[in-house]
């Protein structure tokens, strides 16, 4: 029998690109608000927070940033129940000091840590602090033999390694296997280094949003290939606008886009610091004036009333997603709507 979905939320690293034009959402990306905004998401129901690693602000410079490893290590004392996913740039930590840091989350969370590879996009990010940013498939290969090790890192293993970018010597990480093997791998990327990568060391591979018939091709490309560790589970990112009528949630979708419109300079400027080669960014770009949200956002078609996003969530679901990773707007008022309207329909017996 199929487990009933999972729903997790964003947070709100950088606040909201539209905030500045919508008075309902506060463009606000302080440790405070996250707290509250993880803390309130868990007494709804929601089963896990992922936490975007960014160093700077992605869309603009002048403004904030959480940093989301040590936020997620202050979730994981504060929580009890929900999952904490933070993302992880590979170029940005040696795999040791990042398996370490894992290691000691996931023992603050009794188990409930988990980390989100992704293989970055934000070229200024790392060239304007001097450091490497290779070309898209090369990236990947550093992630892999990158995320090889920390798998073995956070197992425990006593590692010997000499390769392309790490050499290591009789390292081994100590508390492991407290609660489990390891802490979970998520994997984000649709290029097909990524999908190769996620076949070979993640627990669940990230879709960014999109229509149900190519999340079906994606994940039957995948599901065909062999996996190392066990069989891989899929997870979608989506941005929902749900009314109790299909005609009400068309008509926020619209006005959420119109205020989208008014930061064409602010899309202009990301994509001058984006890796082109980018699959999301590939697919989005051409869809960004139907579309809102990051990540493919409403590309999903997560916009209608409750009862056709709850349909759309199940056959979602049917094709193998098995968490929802979720954007709203305004954030705080929109996750309480879902989790009032949508958690009840969707997993009855939690009600």
């Amino acid at each position: 029998m199929r487990e009933p979905p999972r729903f997790g939320i964003w947070a709100a690293v950088h606040g909201s690109r539209a905030a500045h034009h919508d008075p309902d959402e506060p463009d606000d990306a302080s440790w405070e608000r996250n707290r509250a905004l993880v803390l309130e998401a868990e007494s709804l129901g929601f089963d896990a927070v992922l936490v975007a690693q960014h160093t700077a602000n992605p869309y603009d410079d002048e403004r904030d940033q959480l940093e989301a490893w040590t936020a997620s290590a202050a979730l994981a004392a504060l929580t009890r129940r929900i999952e904490i996913i933070a993302a992880i740039k590979p170029g940005l930590y040696h795999p040791v000091v990042l398996a370490k840091m894992a290691l000691q989350i996931e023992h603050v969370a009794g188990g409930r840590f988990a980390l989100n590879l992704v293989n970055a996009w934000n070229r200024a990010e790392f060239e304007r602090a001097g450091l490497p940013f290779p070309d898209h498939d090369e990236r990947y290969a550093y992630g892999r033999e990158w995320i090889g090790l920390v798998d073995r890192l956070m197992r425990g293993e006593r590692v010997r390694f000499e390769g392309r970018h790490f050499r290591l010597e009789d390292y081994q990480l100590r508390p492991a296997g407290t609660h489990r093997p390891r802490p979970k791998i998520y994997l984000g990327g649709e290029s097909e280094p990524a999908r190769a990568l996620a076949a070979d060391h993640a627990d669940v591979w990230f879709i960014n949003g999109q229509p149900l018939a190519d999340v079906r091709a994606l994940i039957a490309d995948v599901a065909h290939r062999p996996t190392a560790i066990g069989p891989l589970r899929y997870a979608l990112s989506a941005f929902v606008i749900a009314r109790e009528s299909d005609a009400e949630a068309q008509a926020e979708h619209a006005r959420l886009l119109a205020l989208a419109q008014h930061d064409a300079a602010l899309r202009a400027d990301t994509r001058a610091r984006t890796d082109r080669a980018a699959v999301m960014f590939a697919k989005t770009d051409a869809a960004a004036s139907r579309h809102v949200g990051t990540n493919g956002g409403t590309a999903a078609r997560l916009v209608g009333s409750y009862e056709t996003v709850a349909a759309r969530i199940r056959a979602f679901h049917a094709a193998g997603i098995a968490m929802f990773m979720l954007q709203f707007q305004p954030f705080e008022a929109e996750m309480r709507r879902f989790a009032e309207h949508l958690i009840p329909r969707l997993r009855p017996q939690d009600g």
